[in-house]
């Protein structure tokens, strides 16, 4: 059962809820058996058994879920493929040595752009190198000897090579026509309406954003702070419910990176800049990000682990600020706030599993629309007539603290605190909530 089938019911009548998936792919969240076979990797490798290390080791990786590790044993070692977006890693491994490598692109003809690319890419990898085979497919490969494959260093160097295998893919072949797509049939397609339904809901949530931009001429000068919250709060949303891939995923983490980077602008300078981002993005085609919204399977998530205690320090931060924003006129500020600590936190952790199913549903309660719009049938939250299915969201959070009780034996959400007298209140009491929580888990 998919993560709204446990928020909302049993399986039953959960049945015909749509199979969608959103956010970013962590592999923090494994089962016990994967801690098991990793524990027994280790102990492999100093008994110098590298052959049974290294099976081990696959098995920590694979996630059932989705089937995004296979291996196979031959007569000249363990052979494995690894699953990460719109790439294969394939490798073999045995008790001497283990080699990995992914295939990106072919080059028609060498050219010196995507070459110098590749050569400057080089110098920032610490495990792994780009490089082009003999029938000039630019790959990325890694190799070790058995005795120096420990399993942390097969986790870091694997995840480098996937993860830059997968970004690269797409940014080269959309900036280089010199180089041709490879094999990538194990992407799964999405339907028509789905894709259809992200791209609406990103063509009017921009607009909508441009739009309250230049009604907020005021702000923009006085309160740069108010704006920043309503642009990071998009693109984070964007970057959770659409899941994208290719150009617009990249440009989101751009966006990201452009404005925490240390460069000397202020904070209006910088919204301008991230306006600009918006912009140019807006004016792409539908057909450009219809290319890029599709199903992929991963092994290895980009967001660092955190515990709770970094929730609440971010929430502590930052939800007091919309007090006076919705207080002085500024509501769709004042909204942007809580949902920037909920796009924020996703966007860059791997947060405990309950925060991130109750992220999960902020987004669900928020949106409603665009849930409904892609097939879910439980609305939430009629932003008609500014109405809160009640009942529906308290079974919902329920059910997220039954399900994670095993693992956190002292969870337990405080529903008195919630205010559904109107969106705001209940955002922030919503927050609060979360805020609140005893995340003391069970090793």
């Amino acid at each position: 059962m998919g993560l709204l089938g446990r928020i909302f019911g049993t399986e039953e009548n959960t049945a015909a809820q749509p199979d969608v998936h959103f956010g970013r792919y962590s592999d923090s969240y494994k089962a016990p058996s994967n801690y098991r076979a990793w524990d027994l990797a280790l102990d492999a490798f100093e008994a110098e058994d590298y052959a049974e290390s290294f099976r081990q080791f696959f098995i920590y990786l694979r996630d059932e879920r989705e089937n995004n590790v296979r291996c196979e044993m031959r007569e000249d070692g363990l052979a494995f493929e690894l699953f990460q977006g719109s790439r294969i890693i394939t490798g073999l491994a045995d008790g001497q040595k283990l080699k990995a490598e992914a295939k990106i692109a072919k080059a028609t003809a060498l050219n010196v752009g995507f070459m110098r690319r590749l050569i400057e890419k080089n110098f920032h990898l610490k495990y792994s190198k780009f490089a082009l085979d003999p029938d000039n497919n630019i790959t990325i490969v890694f190799d070790t000897f058995a005795i120096d494959g420990s399993p942390y260093k097969l986790y870091y160097a694997l995840k480098e090579l996937a993860t830059n295998a997968d970004k690269q893919d797409d940014l080269l072949l959309d900036e280089f026509s010199i180089l041709q797509p490879l094999d990538a049939s194990h992407i799964i397609p999405l339907p028509y309406e789905e894709k259809e339904t992200k791209y609406t809901y990103f063509y009017d949530q921009t607009l909508s954003v441009l739009t309250e931009l230049e009604k907020q001429e005021e702000a923009r000068d006085t309160f740069p702070g108010g704006i920043t919250y309503l642009l990071l709060n998009h693109i984070y949303k964007l970057d959770y419910l659409l899941k994208p891939e290719g150009y617009l995923m990249e440009s989101l983490e751009r966006i990201h990176r452009k404005y925490f980077e240390e460069d000397g602008l202020t904070t209006r300078q910088k919204n301008l800049g991230l306006k600009k981002e918006l912009e140019n993005l807006f004016k792409r085609s539908k057909e450009d990000y219809y290319k890029e919204f599709y199903r992929v399977v991963s092994t290895f998530g980009i967001t660092n682990p955190v515990n709770h205690d970094r929730v609440v320090n971010f929430i502590d931060t930052e939800l007091s600020n919309m007090d006076w924003y919705a207080e002085n006129g500024y509501p769709s500020i004042a909204l942007a706030i809580p949902g920037y600590i909920v796009g924020y936190c996703l966007f860059n952790f791997a947060v405990p599993r309950p925060d991130r199913e109750l992220f999960h549903l902020y987004y669900h309660i928020t949106e409603a629309d665009y849930f409904q719009k892609l097939g879910f049938t439980e609305a939430l939250y009629n932003p008609q007539n500014g109405s809160f299915q009640v009942k529906a969201i308290r079974k919902a959070i329920e059910r997220i603290v039954d399900d994670n009780k095993q693992r956190f034996p002292n969870l337990n959400a405080d529903l008195s605190i919630l205010d559904f007298s109107g969106l705001i209140p209940f955002c922030k009491s919503y927050m609060l909530m979360i805020r609140n929580l005893d995340m003391i888990k069970l090793d």
